[in-house]
């Protein structure tokens, strides 16, 4: 899932500092999705799919 955020990050040039800010997500839920230590809820999903305007399937490919 991180590497599907981490293109949107290189595509859009934010950082996932940025995201975060923007989301409310922070940015140690971001790096707990990098390291593999947890798996995004749906909510959590949505808001970043709203925030790129991609589908949440996306992130599941």
């Amino acid at each position: 899932m991180y590497e599907k955020l981490q293109q949107l990050l290189d595509k859009t040039n934010k950082t996932a500092y940025q995201v975060s800010k923007d989301t409310g997500i922070s940015t140690a839920t971001l790096s707990s999705w990098k390291n593999g230590e947890y798996r995004p809820k749906v909510e959590k999903l949505k808001i970043l799919a709203d925030y790129f305007g991609v589908s949440i399937e996306y992130f599941l490919e």
